[in-house]
This record gives C-alpha cells, sequence and structure tokens, in this order.
C-alpha cells in the first residue's frame, strides 16, 4: 500500500504492507532512504500536528494514497538514493562544497544557494548544529512545557525570568556588634601574612532586639560572642581567594552553639588591598547563599556580612553589609554567575536584568550592598583566648588547654569561666560524650548558678594535666 507523508520539506511516499499498516512500518519505510531523520512533531492526522497516530496502534483507517503528516529538521533528510552530483551539476559554484558529500554515502542535508538565488537541500556528511529550542537558553520548548499559551500566559512565564535592578536602601539587620577579643584574633592573624592570604570564618551569636524597638518588633541585630574559622586553604587562583574544605566538626560546632543558645548570625571574610570595589562577585555570591541558608529561602533575615581589609593607606578597617533580597531571589534562582570582571555579577543566560532601564549582561556589585551599622562590645559572660582551630601557627592541644585552664582562681577567674570559650569547649567536645556530658558543661556556663558537678572538673583538670586546687 503507497501513502504519503507530508512533512515540512516536501511529500515522501512510502510503501507498507496493507496489514501491517502501523506508525512503526510508516517510520521503517521512510528509514530505508532517510535514516537519519529527526523527527520534530510525531506522524499525526492533521497538518498541525495536533492529533498524533499512536505508535502501537493498527492504522486500519488508512488506504492507498492516504495523507499523514509530520515536521522533521531539515538537515536530518538526506535521501540516500540521491545522486548528489546530479544535484549540483547544473551549478558549478556547489561542486567543490559537495564533492566529499558525493565521494561517500551522505547522512545529512545542508541548505545552499544557488546561481538564481534559490535555497536548495544538497547531500552533505557534516553533522547539524545542535540548535537551542527552548523558551529561554537552557530550558524547555513552549509546546515541551503545554500546548497552548495565551498572552498572559507568556508574559506571566517570561516575567519570572526578569529581574529589574533596584537598590535595597534600607538593611533588615540593623546593627551588628562585635566581640572584641574575637575580631581582634582575627584581624591580627590576617596581618601575620599582610592579609595577602585571604580567609573566612563564621560568626555565632545570637539575633537580638535593636536599641529603642517595640516589644513585637522582630530581631534586627546581630550579637556576635564568637568566632569559629572551618578548614580552609589559601588560593590566589579560587574567585574567593581561599578554597572551603570540608569540616568533619561542622555538627560538634553547630551542636555547641546550640547548648550555649547560640545560632550562626553570619560570615566574615579578610583580603588585602583592593582601590576599586568593595566586594567581588564570587563574595556577593557566597555572603547570598549564606544569607538564604540562615533564612531558609528568600525570607528576611539580620544574618550579616563582616569585611576586613587594609586601605590604601595600610589602615585596616572593618566593614559589614547585608546582600539586597533581590540578589538573594537571583542566586536562589541560579541568575548570577561569575565572569572574567570580579567588580560585576554576570546574568545567567537564561535570565534578564534591567539596569537603569536598559538590559545588561552584567550588574555592578554595589547595587546589591546594604550598608550594616558596626558597634563592638566585651562579653561579660564568654572569653576568646583558646586557639582558633585550622590555622598555621598554633595548635589545640592539651597544653593549650592547660595554659587557659591554670588561671583559674587568680585575677578573679573560676573554673567555669574559663571554660566559657567557643573553640575550647568544642575542643573539648572530641574528648567528652557531646550528648550526655557537654550539654551539662554548657549548661552552668550560661547560668552560672547552676553548678558544674565536681566529676567533670576532675575529668577535665585531668585532661590537662592539673595538679591542686580548682
Amino acid at each position: 500500500m503507497l501513502l504519503r507523508v507530508r512533512s515540512n520539506v516536501g511529500v515522501w511516499r512510502v510503501e507498507v504492507p496493507s496489514d501491517d499498516c502501523t506508525v512503526q512500518s510508516i517510520l521503517q519505510s521512510i528509514a530505508a532512504t532517510r535514516p537519519h531523520v529527526v523527527y520534530e512533531q510525531p506522524l499525526s492526522r492533521d497538518a498541525a500536528c495536533q492529533q498524533p497516530l499512536e505508535a502501537g496502534a493498527n492504522l486500519e483507517f488508512l488506504t492507498h494514497g492516504s495523507m499523514v503528516y509530520c515536521r522533521v529538521d531539515p538537515a536530518t533528510c538526506a535521501d540516500h538514493t540521491i545522486n548528489a552530483q546530479s544535484v549540483v551539476e547544473s551549478d558549478e559554484s556547489l561542486k567543490d562544497s559537495t564533492d566529499n558529500a558525493a565521494s561517500t554515502k551522505p547522512t545529512n542535508m545542508r541548505r545552499v544557494i544557488g546561481k538564481d538565488g534559490s535555497i536548495i537541500l544538497v547531500p552533505s556528511n557534516e553533522l547539524p548544529a545542535e540548535k537551542d529550542k527552548g523558551f529561554r537558553k537552557g530550558m524547555m520548548a513552549l509546546r515541551d512545557m503545554k500546548m497552548h499559551w495565551t498572552l498572559a500566559d507568556f508574559m506571566a512565564l517570561d516575567s519570572q525570568f526578569e529581574f529589574k535592578i533596584q537598590r535595597q536602601e534600607n538593611p533588615i539587620c540593623k546593627q551588628v556588634s562585635l566581640d572584641i577579643p574575637s575580631i581582634s584574633s582575627f584581624q591580627a592573624y590576617l596581618q601575620n601574612f599582610r592579609f595577602k592570604r585571604h580567609r573566612f570564618g563564621y560568626l555565632y551569636g545570637k539575633f537580638v532586639k535593636s536599641d529603642g524597638a517595640e516589644e513585637n518588633d522582630p530581631p534586627t541585630k546581630a550579637l556576635v560572642e564568637a568566632i569559629y574559622e572551618p578548614p580552609q586553604e589559601p588560593d590566589n587562583e579560587a574567585a574567593e581567594g581561599f578554597q572551603v574544605l570540608d569540616d568533619p566538626d561542622e555538627e560538634r560546632v553547630n551542636q555547641i552553639a546550640e547548648m550555649l543558645g547560640w545560632t550562626r548570625v553570619g560570615w566574615i571574610f579578610g583580603h588585602d588591598v583592593r582601590d576599586d570595589h568593595v566586594m567581588t562577585a564570587a563574595e556577593i555570591i557566597m555572603a547570598a547563599e549564606l544569607q538564604l541558608e540562615a533564612a531558609d529561602g528568600v525570607n528576611e533575615t539580620p544574618f550579616v556580612t563582616v569585611k576586613v581589609a587594609p586601605g590604601a593607606d595600610g589602615t585596616v578597617s572593618v566593614e559589614a553589609f547585608q546582600m539586597s533580597q533581590q540578589c538573594m531571589s537571583m542566586v536562589a534562582e541560579n541568575a548570577l554567575v561569575l565572569g572574567p570582571d570580579p567588580k560585576v555579577c554576570y546574568v545567567n543566560e537564561t535570565f534578564t536584568a534591567i539596569q537603569e532601564g536598559k538590559e545588561s549582561k552584567t550588574v555592578e556589585n554595589s547595587f546589591f550592598l546594604c550598608v550594616v551599622a558596626i558597634v563592638q562590645h566585651t562579653s561579660e559572660q564568654f572569653v576568646a583566648d583558646f586557639p582558633r582551630p585550622n590555622r598555621l601557627d598554633v595548635q589545640q592541644t592539651h597544653d593549650a588547654l592547660k595554659k587557659q585552664l591554670s588561671k583559674s582562681g587568680t585575677a578573679g577567674w573560676t573554673f567555669v569561666d574559663l571554660l566559657a570559650d567557643f573553640n575550647l569547649l568544642i575542643y573539648l567536645s572530641k574528648f567528652l560524650d557531646i550528648d550526655a556530658d557537654m550539654p551539662k558543661i554548657c549548661a552552668s556556663i550560661v547560668d552560672r548558678s547552676i553548678p558544674l558537678d565536681d566529676g567533670y572538673k576532675l575529668i577535665i583538670k585531668s585532661m590537662a594535666g592539673l595538679e591542686g586546687s580548682y
């Protein structure tokens, strides 16, 4: 039985058995001469390809001479029975470009322009260029999402991928209070290397109400009581200036913080001299990711970013920022990416950024920054003397534990006063049961009216190699 298949590149006549007229048999018949056809729309009853034929059904309703329809990629429709030379013999300008295709079995077709200006398809062994048929780059085509679209549907979908860049005038975090011993230790370590080694740490403490806040107002102040520096390596080739390594103590750190009534309230990083930008695109994106984690999505949070850096005159400054809500949204959607210029964030090709009324491939980093006021304090309840982990110059050891706890009974220090050190407690938790022992120790630190059991004093004292009274 002879059937006709109308495609967007012409009508093909195919022979199929009368007693086995199925979609599969039609496709096999087409493949006999055009084995590389790529179908953009399947075999269908109608020219619009809105009524596809069921693949496994017997097409008994088709008779000799019936027409079925499909849409194909023209570049994949080479007929292997075509003599390539005969196609171009009347046009000398095409002979050189098809010599290779004529000498070997052609697998595809390509469009060429003849002398008369007409566009024709000639056999070619060139692979067709991959086409991006998505609604936006990297996305599905509209028809793959759903069959029918209204203008309102399209506009609503398109608006989800467009960002009109606006500055956020006021940060959610009104103020950050930094513990002086903690920030001084971080700064001093950077100065040891003249700020040539970039470094970061996590800020732990509490979110509290700002001065003058009403009773029902949410917390808008970050009270930083300690800094924890996770495993990292300086790397001048990395966009951030360092590599973040896996931290085997991450869960332990967060557990100790929770026992003290703390949470991660921000992060801090240090870098060398810059003249023309406050934060790089990599730092912007990392800060937004940490804000998203703290807020559990694109929600308001007082989570703060603190940076320590020298100026051109050598004086060291400490500044605090938040990333705007829009920056958080764009990072959450992966709309911001890194590029060759660290002073700007590049816009993912799937998205559109409108900056100052014009479409832009980049966004200036300053558009995403909200300045946060800084104050300082010295904690009345905690100390920050124990060696920091993951540093090159000092190590956390039992000797360091002995050095700190040996001050007990002098200058007004008590044993619990000296235990109240975040990094010391993290070290201690590696040798004591974090679920059974550490909650009791932390409870005595948080509430000094709860006495620390003498048994724990003896155990810790023995670890430190202390003798005598405690």
